[in-house]
């Protein structure tokens, strides 16, 4: 899913919809699909790739 950048819409700020009602009318998939877009856009900002599963080493002491 790709944010679509080329629609601006100029307003008041007391003319602004409530962004919590706004998420609590959508699906939760979508909600979830919202939420995964952003967090991938910060990361790209952020680190300058996709952030990836960090490797995790165990080191276990054998008797």
């Amino acid at each position: 899913m790709q944010m679509d950048k080329t629609f601006i819409r100029k307003g008041k700020i007391a003319e602004q919809g409530n962004d919590f009602e706004f998420w609590q009318s959508r699906p939760i998939y979508e909600r979830l699909l919202a939420l995964e877009q952003i967090r991938d856009e910060y990361n790209r900002w952020k680190y300058g790739a996709e952030q990836r599963l960090q490797r995790v080493y165990t080191i276990v002491k054998r008797a």
